[in-house]
């Protein structure tokens, strides 16, 4: 079993690119990995990666033994995945991601229930709002609010999300309420940006009556958190695209209020992502389906009764 976690060690930092990054991820220390990948490289008597004070550098001899690694690890994750399947009690870890707001409001919540009907599964939550890669974070399944946009990867629609445009009333008041995305342009309004670091520009996709355009938008406040977006729409700094599910009390009790509502913005999927080779793991496909049939009844409750522009 040594010998497997050295293995599996070693492919984590063979992706990740760093000691830390492996030891985070493996929920252990630098001086374990690195102890592990000492262990390896001695049993096979070679290099796996050439050290400098700045990064690894896997050396030749690393990157061939890392796709058989990898084919090893798939090996047996296929052996305990069919064994899990016979005897109908899926077990290890779980490694999911989600937006914040699927997370918060949909996932979390039924972590607990989902453990109590299957106990030998520990279920690793990573929530933010960033975009995720599946192979480098190690993870089993991500939740998405948009489209898919990487074609190697299986998706699975759970719900189709309406999505607004909406202020405070002191900001309505302050700055009038634009009737489309020409006014957010022309009369330059401040919109809160979703935005992750290395992006430019943002655009919004919105409905027009020629169909889907792209209104190049601009503001003072940008964050990577979406819930920091609506708390600053809340006090009146601007104007947000959000999921309507996200804000839907905010609607009833008229904190915020519908703006632009010629152009609405598109609907986006709610949707789960995960390679091929994953699904085949029952543990995940449970947990898929466990989550898919909540999360989409959750939707439906906290948008109920909600009469939106047309």
């Amino acid at each position: 079993m040594a010998y497997i976690n050295n293995i599996k060690t070693f492919v984590r930092i063979f992706e990740l690119g760093s000691l830390s990054a492996a030891a985070r991820d493996q929920r252990t220390s630098p001086a374990v990995v690195s102890s592990r990948l000492a262990q390896l490289e001695d049993h096979l008597g070679i290099r796996l990666f050439l050290r400098t004070t700045r990064r690894l550098q896997p050396t030749e001899q690393g990157r061939i033994f890392y796709d058989g690694a990898g084919r090893v690890l798939e090996a047996i994750a296929d052996a305990e995945a069919a064994v899990a399947d016979v005897s109908r009690m899926p077990r290890g870890t779980l490694s999911v991601a989600a937006p914040f707001s699927v997370g918060r409001r949909f996932i979390a919540p039924e972590v607990p229930d989902f453990q109590k009907s299957y106990p030998l599964v520990e279920v690793r939550l990573r929530m933010s709002d960033r975009h995720v890669d599946l192979v480098t974070e190690g993870l089993d399944v991500a939740f998405v609010l948009g489209a898919l946009e990487d074609s190697t990867l299986r998706q699975r629609v759970i719900a189709d999300c309406q999505r607004i445009l909406c202020a405070a009333p002191t900001y309505i008041a302050r700055r009038g309420n634009p009737r489309d995305g020409e006014t957010l342009m022309r009369d330059r309004h401040d919109c809160l940006i979703l935005r992750f670091p290395g992006a430019r520009e943002f655009q919004w996709t919105l409905m027009t009556s020629d169909g889907l355009a792209r209104f190049a938008i601009a503001g003072p406040f940008d964050s990577d958190d979406g819930d920091v977006l609506t708390a600053w729409a809340l006090d009146g700094h601007g104007i947000v695209l959000k999921p309507v599910f996200e804000i839907a009390d905010h609607l009833r009790e008229g904190r915020l209020v519908p703006v632009a509502t010629a152009t609405p913005p598109a609907s986006a999927p709610v949707a789960c992502i995960y390679a091929h080779r994953r699904h085949q793991d029952p543990k995940t496909r449970l947990f898929i389906d466990f989550m898919a049939v909540r999360i989409k009844r959750a939707i439906e409750r906290s948008i109920a009764g909600i009469q939106l522009p047309r």
